[in-house]
C-alpha cells in the first residue's frame, strides 16, 4: 500500500471557538498509485479539502458567505442561516455559523445519504426534505419560498448565485495550490455543483498561468449518485457559473467514481466520498492523455464517513 505523500502541512483545528481560523491551507498530496502509468513528467495531486473543519470544501464558502452576509448587514443576531445543499455547505454552515451563534435550516433532497442527515442532526440543524426527483433544483426553489415569506427570520446566502461562494476559492484555493505546486501547476480538474470552486479557482490560476487548462467533470447522466455534483445539460445553472472558463468536459458514471474511491481508500490511505472519487478519476484520464510533463490537480471534496 502506497501512502500519499503530503507537499504542506495542515495545522488543524483546536478549540472550538476557533474553528473559522482553520478552515482553508489543507495538503496537496501527490497520488503515486497513478505514477507507473503516466508518461514521464506526470503527476496527479490532490488538494485535500476533506480535511477542513466541516470535513468538506464547503467550509470555505459557507464561511465567506456567512462573514459577507455579517458585512452586508443582511445576516444579523438572532437570523437562521437558510439555504439550499446538498449536505455539505449545510453542515459548514452549521460548524461556522453555530460557532458564531446563528441556528440553520436546510432544503435537502430526501434521497440525501442517512449519513449526512444524521451529521446535520447532531448539529441541531433544521431539515425540510425535498423532492428527491429534482435534486438541489428543487431544494432552491423551496428555500426561495420560505425567505420570500419570512425575511426577517431568515439570513439566505444562495450559494448557487453567492459571488461570495467562488471568490473563497479565489482568494485562497487557487492560492494555495499555486504556492504548493511551485507554480507549476498546468492542469485544474474538478466537479460542478454550485460551480464555487471551479470558477474561483480558474479565475484566479489563469491569472497566475494564462495556459492553464480546466477541466470539468460532471456525472454521465442527470440520474446519479453523486452527491453534490450537477449534470449542467440537464440542471438549473448556478448564476456564478462560468462555462467560458472551461476548456473540456469529462463524464464520470457513479459505479466508477465509487470504484476510484474505494481505491483511494485502499492504497492510498485516503477516505474519501464519492465525488472525490470522480475528480480523481478524471484527473488521471488527463494525465493519461498528456504528451508532456504536466502537474495535474483536483479537488477531494469530502470524507467518505459521510456515505456509511
Amino acid at each position: 500500500m502506497g501512502l500519499a505523500v503530503v507537499l504542506e502541512g495542515h495545522t488543524g483545528a483546536t478549540a472550538p471557538e476557533l474553528v473559522a481560523a482553520h478552515v482553508g491551507d489543507t495538503p496537496l498530496f501527490h497520488l503515486i498509485l497513478f505514477d507507473a502509468e503516466l508518461p514521464p513528467g506526470v503527476k496527479v495531486f490532490a488538494k485535500a479539502e476533506h480535511l477542513n473543519p466541516s470535513g468538506s470544501v464547503k467550509a470555505r464558502a459557507a464561511l465567506s458567505m456567512i462573514l459577507e452576509g455579517e458585512r452586508s448587514g443582511k445576516l444579523r443576531p438572532g437570523m437562521t442561516i437558510l439555504d439550499a445543499t446538498s449536505g455539505n455547505t449545510g453542515i459548514a454552515y452549521a460548524v461556522l455559523g453555530g460557532e458564531r451563534g446563528y441556528r440553520v435550516t436546510v432544503c435537502l433532497p430526501k434521497n440525501a445519504s442517512n449519513q449526512r442527515k444524521k451529521i446535520l442532526r447532531e448539529h441541531g440543524v433544521e431539515i425540510i426534505e425535498t423532492d428527491p426527483m429534482l435534486s438541489t433544483d428543487g431544494a432552491q426553489r423551496i428555500a426561495r419560498e420560505l425567505h420570500a415569506h419570512n425575511p426577517g427570520k431568515y439570513f439566505y446566502p444562495d450559494q448557487y448565485n453567492n459571488d461570495a461562494n467562488w471568490r473563497a476559492h479565489y482568494e485562497t484555493t487557487a492560492n494555495e495550490i499555486w504556492r504548493q505546486t511551485d507554480g507549476r501547476v498546468t492542469h485544474f480538474v474538478t466537479g460542478l455543483g454550485t460551480s464555487g470552486t471551479f470558477v474561483g479557482v480558474v479565475r484566479r490560476l489563469r491569472e497566475l498561468n494564462p495556459a492553464l487548462r480546466a477541466i470539468a467533470v460532471q456525472p454521465e447522466s442527470p440520474l446519479h449518485g453523486l452527491e453534490g455534483l450537477k449534470h449542467m445539460a440537464t440542471a438549473v445553472r448556478p448564476g456564478i457559473f462560468d462555462p467560458s472558463l472551461i476548456d473540456a468536459t469529462l463524464e464520470v458514471s457513479t459505479e466508477d467514481a465509487l470504484l476510484m474511491a474505494s481505491k483511494l481508500g485502499i492504497e492510498e490511505a485516503l477516505v474519501v466520498g464519492p465525488s472525490s472519487g470522480a475528480n480523481v478519476l478524471a484527473a488521471r484520464r488527463v494525465g493519461l492523455s498528456l504528451q508532456e510533463p504536466g502537474v495535474v490537480v483536483t479537488i477531494l471534496c469530502d470524507g467518505g464517513e459521510r456515505y456509511w
